[in-house]
């Protein structure tokens, strides 16, 4: 069997809140196996965004163990763990989380520049995701000039250029109408239908209905794991 890109064993997560404990995960197993689209679903508190955070190595767990493309986590420096994600992760956040000083092809390169890639090979790299997502003539804008769903497609980008092993994606589909939703969708299923293996954090059906596994929490557990057919 293909060895798992994601591998989570007792995994749990307090929080303090006004000094009151919030179990956000407790005692989670969770595994995503290559080429699999999962959506982490359930309702606000259930811990679907703190495992993702967790598997992106954004946050750490009090107790168990993570590991991402065989490395443990736990055994990584803030160093170490900032390489893994720059070099094996792609990230996109409901909030875009793009440089607004920057266009919309300084923002797609910008994670390559850190990667060392030369200026010409991140430049075409750049130009070729950011045309393949129907932003051709949008290069030079920046984000203040963008729709919010052109703002979310050169996260998308940035996120891909670099073809990580791992894709997560929380809540992406937050700031966007429904019709620009299902493109942003349509886009994940195609880039998922090629190889990528995608996680999604979300409480959208129409993103739960495009993923092909979907696990569902409930105060900080997993309530179900589905395999289901895809949109």
């Amino acid at each position: 069997m293909t060895d798992p890109v994601v591998v989570c064993r007792g995994v749990s997560r307090t929080y303090q809140q006004e000094s009151v404990p919030v179990h956000a995960l407790s005692q989670v197993d969770f595994t995503v196996y290559p080429g699999e689209f999962v959506s982490l679903s359930g309702p606000s508190g259930s811990g679907k965004s703190t495992l993702l955070n967790i598997v992106g190595g954004l946050d750490r767990p009090d107790e168990g163990s993570v590991s991402v493309d065989g490395v443990d986590l736990g055994e990584l420096s803030e160093s170490k763990l900032a390489e893994l994600r720059l070099h094996k992760l792609g990230f996109v956040f409901q909030a875009y989380n793009l440089i607004p000083v920057l266009s919309a092809l300084e923002n797609v390169e910008f994670i390559m520049q850190l990667q060392g890639v030369s200026p010409v090979e991140r430049a075409e790299r750049a130009t070729a995701v950011l045309d393949r997502l129907g932003l051709a003539d949008m290069l030079h804008r920046r984000p203040g000039e963008l729709s919010g769903g052109q703002q979310q497609r050169v996260a998308v980008a940035r996120a891909i250029v670099s073809e990580p092993v791992l894709l997560l994606a929380d809540e992406p589909s937050a700031n966007l109408d429904s019709s620009t939703t299902k493109d942003l969708l349509e886009l994940l299923k195609q880039l998922n239908e090629e190889g990528m293996t995608i996680v999604t954090a979300t409480h959208d059906t129409m993103v739960m209905s495009y993923a092909l596994r979907q696990v569902h929490l409930r105060d900080g557990q997993i309530e179900h794991d589905d395999q289901v057919q895809s949109a």
